[in-house]
């Protein structure tokens, strides 16, 4: 009688089905674990509530027909809308496109007290709908990897929905008028105009690994080639969500990244912490002497830390642990390859020891250490070079070693804590009683590592991230418009050799990397 065809869909619509299936190892259909797709449960399901609910229906068929009515409903202004859709006449490739439906748009009007997320995903987006100032922030979650618009052509970007669907949301179309990429000869509605934009700050929140880098990354080649007059005027932000939450005691913290957990951890490990030096004249280490000596350790670590993923880690310790370097002659430089190497055996007792030969650069005219392993068969070398002993790295090292060197005699004793939570252990050397301090500090605090912006509740998310009297927000900008120009085209671009040329310059000193 309806005269009208009835789809799934139509059924479906307003339908809510409380349903319990316990399985093991369950499978979903995304991140956001919408759908259940497991195949073992649809057979079972579909024959149970199959069965029930057609009992249900045919013995009450007033609730039938009440449904049949409204799914009949449901069909009419799904026909409707499609007409409607189709009568929409577009003049342009943005026109009559309206606002993106994922859009969670804000209620204020004026485009300079707004602002606009573009966050990762529908997970991270719905936290951000949620735990928003709907007042003044929008939220548009995309979904993936947008596309790289430094290698494709105008025609094929404004293919991509994710694209489209942003530019509609700024509001300031895209192009210039009278140019090939406008579309146009003498330019039209889709042509820039920073004038309509929507959005005074438009802030890029993507999570904090590399997938996230990467779209942080394609979504600035975007703005930086398409929208450049946004990031000339400063519209541009990125997000900086907090890495880790950190608890102690009753004190709980938010914490930007690993160098502010070090931090942390440090001040933690310092509270009603003292070293009793030892020997001959002992003396006790506390408050902010103690905390002195351990900022002046931590920054060699770092140092180590640093630069230990392309020089050899056990000569940078034998320096921190008191080894001098002399390199501005070649018979000091061979002076001090053997110190080091005598030093290196000593810190080597297990394995090969370490080979260290004095060389001289025919290139730079200066004196140079190589220090070589053999590992795995093969033979890995790294150079100390004239350059770095007189480098700030290198002072960091020999200020640690002449504090450090016999500061703590025989029978030194580090203790944390005071009454009956009072702790304390015998040891060596400072070195040895910092890693004890921190390691007592890492026992009694709890953390949670923030790998994705899904994993925060919406409060959190708002308390660390997006509360404008809290939230850390980084402002691009152009400094050197030559050196950008350049970076994007290496980088970003469709030539292979000159990014190859970048990775082997720069693959030892990255950090962040999923291997």
């Amino acid at each position: 009688k309806a005269k009208v065809e009835v789809t799934g869909d139509d059924m479906r619509e307003g339908l809510c089905c409380v349903l319990s299936v316990k399985v093991p190892e369950p499978k979903f259909s995304s991140q956001t674990k919408d759908k259940l797709v497991s195949s073992e449960v649809r057979a079972p399901v579909e024959d149970i509530v199959g069965r029930l609910l057609a009992d249900y229906l045919q013995e009450r068929p007033n609730d039938a027909k009440t449904i049949c009515g409204k799914i009949i409903e449901a069909a009419r202004a799904r026909e409707a809308a499609r007409k409607a859709r189709e009568m929409t006449r577009r003049k342009g490739v943005l026109d009559g496109m309206g606002l993106p439906g994922k859009l969670a748009d804000c209620q204020e009007k004026d485009p300079a007290l707004c602002e606009v997320y573009l966050v990762e995903g529908d997970s991270a987006g719905g936290s951000a709908k949620q735990g928003r100032d709907r007042k003044f922030q929008a939220i548009l979650p995309l979904r993936g990897k947008i596309l790289n618009v430094e290698k494709a052509r105008y025609e094929k970007l404004l293919t991509s929905n994710e694209i489209l669907v942003m530019i509609t949301a700024l509001g300031t179309g895209i192009g210039r008028a009278g140019t090939a990429t406008s579309g146009g000869a003498g330019g039209g509605a889709d042509d820039f105009n920073v004038a309509k934009l929507r959005y005074h700050r438009i802030i890029i929140m993507t999570d904090a690994d590399v997938d996230g880098a990467h779209i942080r990354t394609l979504l600035l080649t975007f703005f930086y080639r398409q929208m450049p007059e946004l990031v000339e005027r400063g519209h541009i932000y990125i997000a900086q969500p907090p890495l880790y939450k950190v608890k102690f005691g009753k004190e709980e913290q938010y914490l930007k990244d690993g160098p502010a957990l070090d931090v942390f951890l440090l001040k933690v490990a310092l509270k009603d912490a003292s070293i009793e030096t030892g020997g001959a004249n002992p003396t006790t280490l506390s408050g902010d002497t103690l905390a002195e000596l351990a900022r002046k350790h931590q920054l060699a670590q770092a140092v180590i830390a640093r630069l230990g993923v392309f020089m050899d880690a056990a000569a940078l310790r034998a320096m921190a642990d008191g080894v001098s370097l002399d390199l501005d002659t070649p018979a000091a430089a061979e002076a001090s390859a053997v110190a080091l190497q005598h030093k290196l055996r000593e810190l080597d007792d297990a394995g090969e020891p370490a080979e260290v030969a004095s060389e001289f650069d025919v290139r730079t005219d200066k004196p140079l250490l190589r220090i070589s392993r053999r590992h795995h068969g093969n033979v890995k070398s790294s150079v100390i070079t004239q350059d770095f002993v007189h480098g700030a790295d290198y002072a960091a090292l020999a200020t640690a070693a002449s504090t450090f060197r016999d500061l703590l005699g025989e029978g030194a004793i580090v203790r944390r804590g005071e009454g009956e939570r009072a702790r304390e252990e015998r040891v060596a050397d400072f070195r040895v009683a910092m890693k004890w301090l921190i390691g007592e500090a890492e026992r009694t605090t709890s953390r949670q590592r923030y790998k994705g912006l899904g994993e925060m509740n919406p409060e959190q998310l708002w308390e660390t991230t997006m509360d404008p009297n809290v939230r850390r927000l980084l402002r691009v900008q152009i400094d050197d418009a030559i050196e950008a120009d350049r970076v994007f085209t290496m980088l970003m671009g469709e030539e292979v050799e000159p990014r190859r040329e970048f990775i082997e310059q720069n693959a030892l000193r990255a950090g962040n990397i999923d291997v």
